[in-house]
């Protein structure tokens, strides 16, 4: 796991100093090495900062060469690279090394764009191909490693995280006011936008391609959710099919050569995955989880329950109010305006993960792929309550028909409605190529809530501690499967993730798999009711708050003495006083 970056200039010969700078933005997602590339010519210069993971001797240092004609920075991991390697080999092709980006490298000189097609993993990454005098640049299908970029038509600046882009001369820091508004909307800024103007953010399934002779940059798709080819098979075959994927899901995702833990909730998803950590290892599985000494909300005693079973060597780390402290360095390292308070628990557990293992294991993707959240259940209730108003288009609904099953379900995902931000699920919906409302629901959530908002949150939590990430869950092969499920295997008599569930009974207590969901987060209406309160106030409350631009400090003032934990203002609090640390870092 690592930290790239690169810039590509088409007027001026690349200066490495502006390439040591971009390195130096991005050393915390790899201190174990670091390296620079700059073309012939000067055109072109490429950074690594490594986190060394497989193949810890020299081979596997980056920028990295392959026949003379290709160079690569790359981030992530390709858990199918031995499987590929063997191909290849058995088609003539030869290598140095272990690592898998040399495989990349092979790979695209076989295959080239296709190649993303073969490979199995989480990465981001940008190849140079001498020859055909293009940059290729890719992510990952499930949106685990980022990729930000800036292009004005003289410079391309490409980094894994936005804040390195700042560093170059050429790139002016102005916030997006559009991009605000769908922060307060949604809590996150969609991609491709990022809140800064002329600055972007590829897509989860897509590569850019940039011609170094026509200065062309071009942007294609090559893999997309399918939720329209459902599988008709009896709830025994699925649990079986989702069981046997998991564990290989959990397997390739343990393959390391450093030491390898899990983020353990004591929740369903999380749970598994340490499930099936222990069934494949020989020694005891490190676990970390974060409690709370709210017990509505402290999930410790589960998580400790789950460490029982499966032997693992367990931490506990108690979060308190006065974590607050550092909330302005949480809006500095997640680089754009980001509204979910959960971020604070990631940054806390991955620095205390950190102390023990470079590699982690999560769940995330569990409620995405098989309909975990309140809002599913909301969803299927509206779906049998709305059967005429759910195929009805958007913008058709008569006044006393507004509530259609999907403009319902917009209003369950919203922070501060802004009807103009909606239209990012109309369009994900109409995307989804599904007939089913509640497929195309799901459809949404994937593509914006987990790509805009949980794959950041944990990616920027933990490379910031120098921990790899890896979410068995996110395998695009259990993903696949997942939508082919039906809906109605996955919400089921008031209970959400039903099959999955099912499945789960032949490895997990029934207590830990069907006590109340309460997920990753913080208690906001308890916090705003104590310290919490007084440093938003101190934040937000002035002459000079930049939220005053959307909300008048009179408004605000109104909200931090009206909320309670019966009125819970909190979510709205939080996403104000983290906008305008935001400002405060990047544009005081």
């Amino acid at each position: 796991m690592c930290g790239i970056a690169g810039k590509i200039s088409f007027e001026k010969p690349i200066i490495e100093s502006e390439l040591r700078r971009l390195s130096l933005a991005v050393a915390h997602r790899g201190p174990d090495d670091s390296g620079i590339f700059i073309s012939s010519d000067r055109r072109v210069g490429l950074v690594h900062r490594r986190l060394a993971i497989i193949d810890l001797t020299p081979t596997g240092h980056q920028p990295m060469t392959y026949l003379d004609r290709y160079w690569i920075t790359f981030n992530g991991e390709i858990y199918n690279h031995n499987e590929l390697r063997n191909k290849l080999q058995k088609l003539g092709y030869r290598f140095k090394s272990r690592s898998d980006t040399e495989v990349i490298l092979a790979m695209y000189d076989k295959y080239q764009e296709k190649s993303l097609n073969h490979l199995r993993g989480m990465f981001a990454f940008a190849i140079y191909d001498r020859k055909r005098q293009v940059i290729f640049l890719a992510r990952d299908r499930t949106g685990k490693k980022p990729l930000k970029y800036f292009f004005d038509g003289q410079e391309f600046i490409f980094a894994s995280e936005l804040k390195a882009i700042l560093t170059q001369k050429e790139v002016v820091s102005q916030p997006d006011i559009e991009d605000i508004y769908s922060y307060l909307n949604w809590g996150y800024v969609p991609a491709p936008k990022t809140g800064f103007k002329n600055i972007f953010k590829l897509e989860p399934g897509h590569y850019l391609l940039l011609s170094l002779s026509t200065r062309k940059l071009t942007k294609h798709c090559y893999w997309d959710i399918d939720y329209s080819n459902k599988l008709n098979l009896s709830e025994t075959e699925w649990s079986e099919k989702i069981l046997d994927l998991l564990e290989q899901a959990t397997k390739l995702r343990m393959i390391s050569d450093v030491p390898v833990g899990a983020f353990l909730s004591g929740g369903v998803d999380s749970s598994s995955v340490v499930a099936m950590m222990a069934k494949n290892s020989l020694q005891p599985i490190k676990t970390f989880t974060i409690g709370f000494s709210n017990d509505r909300w402290d999930e410790s005693k589960y998580a400790k329950q789950v460490s029982e079973i499966f032997k693992t060597d367990h931490v506990v780390l108690t979060a308190n109010p006065q974590s607050a402290e550092i909330l302005p360095e949480i809006a500095r390292i997640y680089e754009e305006p980001f509204g979910d308070s959960s971020a604070l628990v990631a940054h806390m557990v991955s620095q205390l993960a950190r102390k023990h293992v470079k590699v982690i294991l999560n769940g995330d993707g569990g409620d995405e792929n098989f309909a975990g959240y309140n809002h599913h259940l909301k969803l299927q209730r509206d779906y049998l309550l709305y059967p005429i108003t759910k195929f009805i288009p958007f913008g058709k609904y008569p006044n006393s028909m507004r509530g259609g099953v999907l403009e319902k379900y917009i209003t369950y995902k919203s922070i501060f409605s802004y009807p103009q931000s909606h239209d990012l699920y109309h369009q994900a919906f109409h995307d989804s190529h599904s007939k089913d409302v509640r497929d195309q629901a799901m459809y949404a959530d994937f593509k914006h809530y987990l790509n805009n908002d949980l794959n950041v949150k944990m990616d920027i939590a933990s490379m910031n501690s120098g921990l790899e990430c890896r979410s068995p869950y996110l395998d695009h092969k259990l993903v696949e499967l997942a939508a082919q499920i039906p809906f109605s295997l996955k919400v089921r008599n008031g209970e959400t993730k039903y099959i999955l569930k099912k499945a789960l009974t032949k490895i997990l207590p029934s207590n830990i798999i069907y006590r109340p969901k309460m997920g990753f987060s913080i208690p906001l209406s308890a916090w705003f009711t104590k310290e919490l309160n007084a440093y938003a106030r101190s934040v937000l409350v002035t002459r000079h708050a930049r939220v005053n631009d959307f909300f008048s400090t009179s408004e605000i003032s109104q909200m931090l003495m009206q909320h309670s934990e019966t009125n819970d203002l909190g979510p709205k609090l939080w996403h104000l006083l983290m906008l305008e640390l935001w400002f405060k870092n990047y544009f005081s």
